[in-house]
């Protein structure tokens, strides 16, 4: 296919079992299922089990460790997705990528429902210097966050860039903190490890009870306890969908405001209070760190928590820590 973009991924153990298009989803987020479906459908993509067969690509086809998955994605053509003047605070840019720092409430991707308004609509009007992602012109999305997530994160501006940060984050190369607010006692140190898959009573929810479940860990780095609180600093080395809340909730110590993981309380004491004021999850990608696609230097950056969490946190006692003498 002229001018086409070879994509090879190895499938790894921790996604043995998984269908096809779910697996290219998790190792493509610039792509959604049913893009994948129709690459899948349209010949791009390839399936090499070792030694020596060749599979059938269908979408429902079950992957095996070992599997080389290609990706021959098509050539670039225009986006049919609208640019849109939305505010967006884009902390770095150069000709390969941009680091932004993606506001609370802002849907990732147009869907159903979300036809505008959304984070590729934004990236549109402010990157002016893209070229062929994905099979179109538009941003690469590396990554993703949860609409009520704010925080960090990294975008590609081509394939090759894409495809180098893409394996980055397979391969759990990329360093991702958060900063959450949690209900009770949590200790430093706490490690979650518990596979997580959709939950087969609601399919808006993932669940670390699933049957079939992919494996991930969270980790607790830092903890400052407040009255009936912890403020935590937390590390995922895996990138499940909903992965912190998740596991968090699993533990008994459910982000605060986080109404699909119990997170909301109806009864709070009067000096915390200040938590009802929340309309979204209190978690935020504080910290991300990789290294440059093409320079191959390690780069990081900081994001502070956004207004509506600072006010919060500013008004819950024991808020801010003593300096110590």
């Amino acid at each position: 296919m002229p001018n086409a973009q070879r994509l090879d991924f190895v499938v790894q153990d921790d996604s043995a079992g998984q269908r096809l298009d779910r697996f290219l989803v998790s190792v493509l987020a610039d792509y959604s299922r049913a893009q994948i479906q129709k690459l899948i459908t349209d010949g791009h993509v390839t399936v090499q089990r070792p030694p020596t067969r060749t599979l059938v690509p269908k979408a429902n086809l079950q992957v095996h460790e070992g599997d080389q998955v290609v990706v021959d994605a098509p050539e670039a053509s225009p986006s049919p997705i609208s640019a849109e003047a939305l505010p967006l605070e884009i902390l770095y840019q150069d000709l390969d990528l941009a680091v932004l720092n993606k506001p609370a409430g802002m849907v990732i991707h147009p869907a159903a429902g979300h036809g505008s308004g959304t984070l590729v609509n934004a990236l549109l009007h402010h990157l002016t210097d893209l070229s062929g992602i994905g099979g179109q012109l538009r941003p690469g999305i590396v990554h993703r966050l949860d609409r009520g997530t704010s925080g960090l994160m990294v975008i590609a501006k081509h394939d090759r860039a894409h495809q180098e940060l893409s394996r980055q984050f397979h391969d759990r190369e990329v360093e991702k903190e958060y900063i959450a607010l949690v209900w009770g006692v949590v200790q430093a140190g706490r490690r979650i490890d518990a596979a997580i898959g959709r939950d087969p009573a609601n399919r808006q929810k993932m669940s670390a009870r699933a049957k079939h479940a992919r494996e991930a860990v969270t980790r607790i780095t830092r903890a400052h306890h407040l009255p009936g609180l912890t403020l935590c600093q937390v590390a995922i080395h895996t990138g499940r969908t909903h992965q912190i809340r998740v596991h968090l909730s699993a533990i008994g110590h459910a982000v605060v405001g986080d109404s699909l993981y119990g997170g909301v309380h109806r009864r709070v004491a009067g000096d915390i209070r200040a938590v009802q004021r929340l309309e979204r999850p209190f978690l935020h990608a504080a910290r991300l760190a990789f290294t440059h696609p093409s320079e191959q230097r390690r780069m990081q950056f900081i994001a502070p928590l956004p207004a509506d969490l600072e006010a919060v946190l500013d008004r819950l006692p024991g808020w801010p820590p003593e300096k110590k003498k």
